[in-house]
């Protein structure tokens, strides 16, 4: 019956997913750059961004804390892999934004913490109830060392796109430039390239039906943020390199 609900579970979520990425194809989550005036309460500062990414840290370390098995080493480098990522989305990347940053609005904050609350229960339990798929065996298997692969290049990627972002915020506080350097030669949001790179190769190393659920709520959340990101860029800059697409290289 557990089962049974879960499988239900996760083809809800994807069906979710294709019904947010086509609204916000039509509609631009109003935070960051795309923010507006508006009476609705907000909170200020890192904390919004802590509060709203804190449950993907946190409720998929407690999927290992309350489940009695004992676990394979594959599980506990998927533990590792996953930490690593939000750890550092949760509690040091907030503290990069520029102070001047938009405060998040609460629907933004709690729609984000119920998202990434779900998204991390299911793929937490996920591992933890597989342990006969997460072998040490599945170490050596092509599958989980090309996702771990994707999965680094996507994390380098994203992060170097940040630092960039990052430099110009604390050169300049209160204004936005192009960004130069990196993969900004080609694309408006190469870090959401990056973020893309990082859930399809967990995807792939994983090789659930849950990990590729979250790979496609990346690209439809990411995706129409990209385009809009793109034609901020545009409209805001005169001079902005023709030659750059929104997300994918000489393609779009």
């Amino acid at each position: 019956m557990a089962e049974f609900i879960f499988e239900h579970m996760v083809v809800f979520w994807v069906m979710m997913a294709v019904i947010v990425f086509v609204c916000l194809f039509f509609y631009t989550a109003p935070y960051g750059r795309h923010a507006q005036k508006s009476l609705t309460p907000s909170v200020k500062g890192p904390a919004g961004w802590v509060l709203m990414e804190m449950p993907a840290s946190l409720v998929f370390a407690a999927c290992f804390l309350t489940f009695s098995g004992v676990f394979t080493v594959t599980q506990i480098v998927l533990l590792i892999v996953w930490q690593i990522h939000y750890a550092h989305r949760a509690f040091i990347y907030p503290f990069t934004m520029r102070s001047s940053e938009k405060p998040l609005v609460i629907w933004i904050l709690l729609s984000g913490f119920v998202f990434n609350l779900i998204n991390a229960y299911l793929n937490g339990c996920y591992i933890t109830m597989n342990p006969q798929q997460y072998s040490a065996g599945w170490l050596l298997d092509g599958r989980f060392i090309a996702g771990l692969l994707i999965f680094i290049a996507g994390f380098v990627i994203n992060r170097h796109s940040d630092y960039i972002l990052y430099n110009i915020r604390k050169n300049n506080k209160n204004a936005y430039e192009i960004p130069q350097g990196g993969l900004y030669k080609w694309v408006s949001c190469p870090n959401y390239m990056g973020e893309m790179l990082i859930w399809f190769g967990w995807a792939i190393a994983a090789w659930s039906p849950v990990a590729l659920a979250f790979a496609l709520w990346t690209v439809a959340n990411l995706a129409p943020r990209a385009r809009s990101h793109h034609r901020w860029y545009q409209d805001k800059f005169e001079n902005y390199p023709e030659e750059r697409r929104a997300l994918v290289p000489g393609l779009w």
